[in-house]
Parts: structure tokens; sequence; C-alpha cells
């Protein structure tokens, strides 16, 4: 299954799984709507080339904080088993998600735990590959969760990671407004009856990753950087959205202030050294 073919059938299920509106604003504003697209499809395509294209029979495959499940039903869609884990409070969610994927494939090669990774590490080179996105500017402590990610690997394992870009103007200004330099946070966990200490959008920059990655035994493959999502919504009101995110890649793919500063996501593949 396509990226696009996914997406499309996501729609639909937005209509039977209304809880999952607020989060997947597919169905709000249509002003935003291709702005919402090519995000989406832009960071699945990513999924689809490392975890798809590059996919191995056997291979194993971890998403620590896979949320609703969303990448791990896309995998599963295209044969791949994953197992995910998460702390967030719509994990009930992913079982009525299952139910609706299976017309389309088989939705038990993805399973799913509450669980908290340094509560519940895996054992010793159990993955080949570790799905992190929307996860690392969580984790915390970060050495400590990487140590984990490094130890749960096989030998070439590596780990495939979706964030937002720490260096991007406009979301750092939002943040610190929100939280000011309270980057790291506790929080009680009702399900788990303890407290957690959590990432508080505790967003960083592709260098910051590189020395993080690195001092954890990890390289982070130049080749698989990506930015993504450089213009903004209201770009999309007087333009053709395909002829926007050629000129994204485009931007994206000099390094510069423009890519450096003003692109929203950021995604790379850091593998075990």
């Amino acid at each position: 299954m396509s990226p696009e073919q996914f997406f499309e059938l996501l729609l639909k299920e937005l209509e039977v799984h209304t809880e999952m509106q607020p989060y997947y604003k597919f169905l709000g504003k249509r002003s935003s709507w291709h702005f919402r697209r090519n995000y989406f499809l832009q960071r699945l395509r990513y999924i689809h080339k490392y975890l798809v294209e590059g996919h191995r029979p056997g291979m194993t495959i971890w998403d620590c904080g896979c949320g609703y499940g969303t990448t791990c039903l896309y995998l599963a869609m295209n044969g791949i088993a994953t197992h995910g884990t998460t702390l967030e409070f719509y994990y009930e969610t992913v079982q009525k998600r299952k139910e609706y994927w299976a017309q389309y494939g088989d939705t038990s090669l993805f399973t799913c735990t509450y669980e908290n990774l340094f509560d519940n590490r895996p054992a010793p080179a159990s993955y080949d590959r570790i799905i992190v996105q929307d996860t690392l500017h969580h984790l915390e402590p970060i050495n400590d969760a990487l140590q984990i990610f490094n130890n749960s690997l096989r030998p070439g394992g590596q780990v495939v990671s979706i964030e937002e870009n720490g260096n991007n103007i406009i979301q750092r200004a939002k943040l610190y407004k929100y939280r000011g330099n309270k980057r790291i946070i506790t929080i009680w966990d009702e399900k788990l009856q303890k407290d957690i200490l959590i990432g508080n959008e505790n967003i960083r920059s592709l260098a910051s990753w590189q020395q993080l990655f690195a001092k954890n035994g990890f390289d982070i493959s130049d080749a698989s950087v990506q930015y993504v999502r450089y213009y903004l919504p209201f770009y999309y009101r007087h333009s053709d959205a395909e002829e926007l995110l050629r000129q994204e890649e485009k931007i994206q793919a000099s390094p510069g202030m423009r890519r450096e500063y003003l692109f929203f996501g950021l995604n790379f593949v850091a593998e075990k050294k």
C-alpha cells in the first residue's frame, strides 16, 4: 500500500473514529487541508523509504512512542510486523483502529503495549530498527534512552527519527511562550501509578542530535537528513500544493539559513556503530 492510498483510507477512518479528529485535523478547515496533507505524506514517505523499501525478511521493528499506532498500521498494511509501545491516554483506541484496518490488511502484524521504556527495557540485540516519531523530544533522561536504544539494536541497527526542527524560529518562539525554559517536567501517569520524567516539547537542532547520538554510539547519516514543511498555511491559498512541495524539496536539498531555521520538521536515521 502506498502512502497516498493509506492517506485516503485514513480520511474515511476519521469519519468513523471521530475522537481522532482533533489530532488528525484533516476534516477541519479546508483552507489548511493541503498544508496538512503535504506534511503527513512527506513524513509517511520517509517511513516508506527506510522501513518499507529497506525491509528484509525477519527484520524486527520497535515503534517507541507509537501513539495512535498510525505508522505501525501503515507498516502492517505493507506486510511488516511492528511492536509499538506508548504512554498516551488514547492507547485504548488502538484496538478499535485495528478492527477498521483489518479490512485492508493483516493488523495482527501490529502489537502494542502500554509501558515506559525505562521500566521495561527490551532484551539486548532484539531489534533491527527503532522508530521514534514525535517522541525523541519527550524522552528523559535522553542519554539513558539512547543507551537503551543502542543496547536493544543488533549490529548495524538503526533509529529512524521523525522530529520537529529545534532551530525553527517560529516554533521556538511559540514553545518559549508556552513553557519558557522549563524543558523537562514530571507528570503523574494514572495507568502506571507513578511519576514520569518527560521532555516538555524539548525539541533540538540537528547539531544537538548529532552530538547526543554520537555520545551514545550512533552515527547520523548525512544522506538520510531531510527537512520538511517550509511554507506556512497561507501560501496554499493561492498556490498549487504539489508545486509548493517541489519547491520545498529544492530548498531543503541545499544547506543554508532557510533550511536550518525555517523548516518545521526534521527527519534522520542514526545507525549503531
